[in-house]
C-alpha cells in the first residue's frame, strides 16, 4: 500500500497534441505504462499533480482517463495549468462513475488518508508574475492549500503536500505558499510543472525544514517516484 507520485502525464489519446515533438518524450505513453506496471501494485496509490490531459473537456479526456484507470493502483489527480478539461469535483466524479472509471479521484480543496500519511495540496501559481491579477490567484491558491491542509488535519498522520507549480526555485520563492507550509510545519512537498532545461532551477533538497521533490514525468524518466513505503 505504498504512495507514489508522477506529474505531467500530458496524455492526448483523443486530441492532436503530440508530446514527442519535444526532446525526451518519444513513446512516453508506452514508457509510463511499462514503468508503472513494473513498480505499482493494485494496493498502491499514485498522486498525479496536474497536467493530466491535453483534452478540452471531460468527454474528450475519456480515453486518457481510461488509460490511467487501466493502470494498477488508485490515482489522485490534481489540476495543472494545461488541464482545460477540469470541472467541479462533483461533476468530474459523476463522469468517472458514469464511465466506470473506478480508480480515479479528484484532489482539490480536500485530503485523503493513505496508510500512515495524508495527502493534500493545490495547483499553486507562477511566483514571478508581479501583476495584480496574478497576485489574486496566488492568494486564492494559498487559501486553497490551507483549506486542504485543514481537511488533512482531521484525518491524522503526517501531512504531505502536493502542488503543480513549484513553490520555489534556486532564485525565487512564492512566499504566500511557503508561509502556509511553514505555518503547518509541513515536512515534505512534491511539485511538477518543470520540463527540460527548466529542471535545472528546481529545488530538490531540504529548505527551512521542508524537503522539496520534483516529480515531472520527463524529469523522472516517466517512472513514478516512491513517496512513502507502507
Amino acid at each position: 500500500m505504498s504512495l507514489f507520485a508522477l506529474g505531467d502525464t500530458h496524455l492526448s489519446f483523443s486530441c492532436d497534441k503530440p508530446m514527442d515533438i519535444f526532446v525526451g518524450w518519444q513513446n512516453y505513453e508506452e514508457r509510463i505504462e511499462k514503468n508503472w506496471k513494473k513498480i505499482i501494485s493494485e494496493d498502491d496509490t499514485v498522486v498525479i499533480p496536474g497536467d493530466i490531459s491535453w483534452a478540452m473537456s471531460l468527454e474528450e479526456a475519456l480515453e486518457d482517463f481510461k488509460f490511467l484507470d487501466s493502470l494498477p493502483g488508485q490515482k489522485f489527480i490534481m489540476k495543472g495549468n494545461h488541464d482545460y478539461w477540469w470541472a467541479t469535483k462533483k461533476k468530474s466524479e459523476e463522469f468517472f462513475e458514469k464511465n466506470n472509471l473506478t480508480t480515479l479521484k479528484i484532489l482539490h480543496n480536500n485530503a485523503y488518508r493513505v496508510g500512515d500519511v495524508t495527502i493534500c495540496g493545490s495547483r499553486g501559481w507562477f511566483f514571478d508574475c508581479p501583476g495584480e491579477k496574478d497576485k489574486k490567484i496566488i492568494n486564492r491558491e494559498a487559501r486553497r492549500l490551507e483549506m486542504s491542509i485543514n481537511e488533512a488535519q482531521k484525518l491524522g498522520g503526517e501531512i504531505i503536500v502536493f502542488l503543480h507549480y513549484p513553490p520555489l526555485n534556486t532564485n525565487q520563492s512564492c512566499d504566500e505558499i511557503i508561509d502556509v507550509l511553514k505555518k503547518y510545519d509541513i515536512k515534505r512537498c512534491y511539485y511538477a510543472h518543470l520540463h527540460g532545461p527548466s529542471c535545472k532551477s528546481a529545488v530538490t533538497k531540504v529548505v527551512d525544514g521542508v524537503k522539496y521533490s520534483l516529480v515531472s514525468a520527463d524529469y523522472l524518466e516517466f517512472c513514478p517516484k516512491l513517496v512513502e513505503k507502507q
